[in-house]
C-alpha cells in the first residue's frame, strides 16, 4: 500500500472524524469500550429561552471531563458555577466514575476550582504567551 501526507487547513468536523474513528477504533481494542457520553447544563434567560452560559461536558473512560463552564455576567457571585459544578459531580457519581477533569487558564478562575476540592495535575507555559493552562481533577467518593 502506497499513503502520501496532505496539509489542510481548516478542516471539516467530517475530515476530523475521519482521523478519529481508526484512533476510537484502536482505544477500543486496547482499553474496552470508555462509554462515551456528551451531556450539558444550560442557563437559559427566563423570558427568551436564550442559552446564557452552562456547563459542556462527556463522560470517556469512567472520567468526566468538563470541557466548557460559562457563568453569565449577571448571575456571578450567586454560587451558580458551584450550582453547576456540583451537578456535573452528581452525574459523574450517578454514571458511577471515578472522578473528574478539566483544564482552565491562569486568567479566568483557578482558584475557584481549587475552592471545589480540585488539585492541579499540570501546566503549560505560555499557552497563550505569558499566560498558563492550568489542568485539574478530583476523584469522587461515593455519597
Amino acid at each position: 500500500m502506497s499513503v502520501r501526507i496532505e496539509f489542510k487547513s481548516n478542516p471539516s468536523e467530517e475530515e476530523r472524524l475521519q482521523i478519529l474513528e481508526p484512533l476510537r477504533a484502536y482505544n477500543a481494542a486496547a482499553a474496552g469500550d470508555g462509554k462515551a457520553e456528551k451531556f450539558a447544563l444550560f442557563v437559559r434567560d427566563e423570558q427568551t429561552d436564550a442559552v446564557l452560559g452552562g456547563l459542556h461536558g462527556r463522560i470517556l473512560y469512567s472520567w468526566l471531563f468538563i470541557e466548557l463552564l460559562v457563568v453569565p455576567e449577571q448571575a456571578r457571585g450567586q454560587r451558580m458555577g458551584s450550582q453547576l459544578m456540583a451537578m456535573a459531580e452528581d452525574l459523574a457519581r450517578e454514571r458511577g466514575c471515578v472522578g473528574v477533569w478539566l483544564d482552565t487558564f491562569d486568567f479566568q478562575a483557578p482558584e475557584f476550582y481549587r475552592k471545589h476540592g480540585y488539585e492541579q495535575f499540570g501546566q503549560l507555559d505560555d499557552y497563550p504567551p505569558g499566560h498558563q493552562r492550568l489542568f485539574f481533577h478530583k476523584r469522587l467518593q461515593a455519597q
